[in-house]
């Protein structure tokens, strides 16, 4: 017998719900937790008692292909993501991928089975399934750009430990969860104390899923009630937003989805200090050849040393260490946007493709540190990240070396 509604053994009981009409469409607007099976049953229910013309989920389309084809991962090429340099963005996405996948291993809850649910349940009844989330790729960006750059290191920080921290997530973070918005506990309290991020990761995508609702239902004139699956975290800053957005959807949505530009100062400052090792080197050279061959000297061995560093902390084939190590130095006049982590990471792919079975065990693989290193597509990242960070480091500590030889 099915429970009474407003039971406590009624699956909607105490469930977070609200109702907004907007232009003659009803949004019914369902808060949920992304760890928790109560949602997936209040979903379930909703769509078995109501009549819908239409579901949104609050998932953009690269998650919800994650999701219809566990799989995707399989299909990605390295060399592509390398070459391109999409490799930390990938690299951050994992890092979530990781955080969601601890949850599910210590808790036996799937994060996003309710998103599942009200996409089963679209196709079930052959409805229109809306993908109303902005991109990962966008958000992350949004993140990353728009705060200061020493809450950037708390960024990566959050993102490492959630990488490789190996504790339990405590009751206290699950239930926060419950309460907000998965990207947001992956970034820590960080997340909760810096306006600019949580505007990135909850502001922002109110705002953007408001302006998608408004457009798909503008798309589809037939769909008079709309149910909208989203988290908890993101109901009453949507419900306002569908209420009180005056400006056209498209005209919303186009900087909300645009990539923030790199600021342009790390790398004319990156420039200004490149071009002041190397001044300091000829003005080494005029007053001794000799020492200016030291500087040049000075210059290779830390760039070189350090990258090779970097990769073989990575655990990487012998030949990707001998790569980095030689094309470290090479900054001066290696094309733009192709780092020594692009060549070692490259090089690293083509000794030691992946196998089928690597992008099968990855996300089970990323729940442990040593999985890093143990599974060839997550330690091709490592080296590609590694890499860098050691010819960075080999930079400067170079032109320390040879600025103290001007004095």
């Amino acid at each position: 017998m099915n429970a009474q509604p407003d039971s406590p053994d009624d699956p909607l009981h105490e469930q977070p719900l609200a109702r907004v009409t907007r232009n003659g469409v009803e949004y019914v607007l369902l808060g949920t937790a992304h760890v928790s099976r109560a949602s997936v049953a209040a979903v379930r229910a909703l769509i078995e008692r109501e009549a819908f013309d239409a579901i949104a989920v609050e998932l953009c389309e690269s998650r919800a292909q994650g999701m219809r084809d566990p799989d995707a991962l399989a299909k990605m090429d390295l060399f592509q993501v390398i070459r391109t340099g999409k490799a930390g963005m990938v690299f951050a996405s994992l890092a979530l991928s990781s955080f969601q996948r601890r949850i599910a291993e210590q808790y036996g809850i799937e994060p996003g089975a309710e998103m599942r649910a009200a996409m089963d349940g679209a196709s079930e009844r052959n409805l229109p399934l809306w993908l109303v989330d902005r991109e990962i790729g966008i958000t992350l960006n949004h993140a990353y750009r728009g705060v200061r750059f020493r809450d950037r290191m708390a960024i990566l920080a959050g993102l490492g430990g959630s990488l490789f921290a190996r504790e339990e997530i405590g009751e206290e973070e699950i239930e926060k969860l419950k309460q907000g918005d998965i990207l947001e506990s992956a970034f820590g309290e960080f997340a909760r104390q810096s306006t600019p991020l949580y505007n990135a990761l909850i502001g922002e995508r109110d705002a953007f899923m408001a302006a998608r609702l408004r457009q798909k239902s503008a798309q589809t004139p037939n769909a008079k009630r709309v149910l909208v699956v989203i988290g908890a975290g993101h109901l009453a800053g949507l419900q306002r937003q569908i209420l009180e957005q005056e400006t056209p959807p498209h005209i919303l949505l186009e900087p909300l989805n645009a990539k923030l530009p790199s600021p342009r100062w790390p790398k004319w400052f990156a420039i200004g200090v490149m071009l002041a090792i190397f001044v300091a080197i000829g003005i080494i050279f005029y007053r001794s050849p000799a020492m200016g061959w030291a500087a040049l000297r000075d210059w290779a061995i830390y760039t070189g040393v350090l990258s090779a560093l970097g990769a073989t902390i990575a655990g990487v084939h012998p030949l990707s260490i001998l790569v980095a190590a030689i094309v470290g130095p090479l900054k001066p006049i290696r094309p733009p946007g192709l780092s020594s982590g692009v060549f070692s990471g490259m090089t690293e792919v083509w000794l030691r493709k992946p196998r089928v079975a690597d992008f099968q065990k990855l996300r089970d693989d990323l729940l442990h540190f040593s999985g890093w290193w143990r599974n060839r597509v997550a330690r091709t990242l490592l080296v590609f990240m590694l890499t860098n960070l050691g010819t960075i480091a080999g930079e400067y500590l170079a032109g320390i070396r040879i600025f103290s030889r001007l004095f």
